[in-house]
């Protein structure tokens, strides 16, 4: 099988003790057999510690928690999602009370939220938040307590309960919640999400995902699908023969969850197509990606099927 390392941050791959060579965000690959159960090491830069595994069945079949597996037509993709930091000590790099909990962002081998009221909450966070900045917002006429990095929001009510955990760009609080959050996507997509708070919790009122500049012609069919994906205006991309299916796209593409440019071999066995690989979850850590090819006429696209 045919196997790509992907690494969050520059790395060095070695197999049984050779070096292979450096991975990041561009994929290495490599042939091999999990009969062989190849040993794997991984040395991430930023003085990070490295991982290492066998890859062998058991691999393939159960990541560990620190990467994310694709299966592809009988290959995989391996992406080395995190690494933990060499210094364990704790690190209080922020505390404040809010009304009866005690607010605690720290670092110990990663970052961590820790909220210590009336019920107890720890809550891993993202290298990301090295940076954040915190405030005490009224939302709804009721205080709140938001922490953002400038890619996610938090949000804590008065009781201490993580009322809000995801991405957002901006947000403003007034009588409700109004959060937007970019999508890495073809046409720079961004989400409007608005949500309405009773004191305990927020229910979304509003959602509107608006596509800010369109697609080149030789991408069409990736920014349609993440179109679907992002429940933006895809029907738009429809020829009218289509059109009438669009309430059928949902169920006919399944729950998938990202959409990944197809590796080289792809094109290999199947020809210059336009296809995309739709990302659905098995397991954790654990995904497969099906193909998915689309026809095009006079600019819309005519015909969406499978790749067997």
């Amino acid at each position: 099988m045919r196997v790509y390392f992907l690494s969050c941050i520059p790395a060095i791959l070695k197999l049984n003790g050779m070096y292979i060579g450096a991975i990041d965000g561009f994929e290495r690959r490599i042939e091999l057999d999990p009969a062989d159960r190849v040993f794997a090491e991984i040395i991430p830069d930023e003085n990070l510690n490295g991982v290492n595994f066998f890859l062998d069945e058991k691999f393939f079949k159960n990541p560990p928690e620190f990467c994310d597996v694709y299966s592809m037509e009988g290959d995989a993709l391996i992406y080395i999602r995190e690494y933990s930091v060499k210094d364990a000590k704790i690190e209080v790099l922020y505390q404040s009370r809010f009304y009866g909990s005690l607010i605690t962002v720290f670092s110990q081998a990663g970052l961590y939220l820790s909220v210590d009221g009336a019920e107890y909450s720890l809550t891993p966070l993202p290298q990301s938040f090295k940076k954040f900045n915190v405030e005490t917002c009224t939302l709804a006429g009721r205080e709140v307590f938001a922490i953002s990095n400038g890619k996610h929001l938090i949000v804590i009510s008065e009781s201490g309960k993580i009322i809000f955990k995801n991405a957002a760009n901006s947000f403003s609080f007034s009588d409700t919640l109004k959060v937007t959050a970019d999508f890495e996507t073809c046409t720079a997509a961004q989400a409007e999400c608005e949500y309405s708070y009773d004191g305990e919790s927020l229910t979304l009122i509003s959602a509107v995902t608006r596509e800010t500049r369109p697609p080149e012609d030789e991408i069409l069919h990736f920014a349609f699908f993440e179109s679907v994906l992002t429940a933006a205006d895809f029907e738009r991309y429809l020829s009218d023969a289509l059109k009438h299916k669009a309430a059928d796209l949902k169920s006919y593409l399944g729950e998938f969850v990202g959409v990944t440019v197809p590796p080289e071999k792809f094109y290999l066995v199947h020809g210059n197509i336009n296809a995309a690989g739709l990302v659905y979850p098995k397991a954790k850590n654990l995904f497969e990606v099906k193909y998915f090819a689309v026809d095009v006429a006079d600019g819309k696209i005519d015909n969406i099927y499978p790749i067997e």
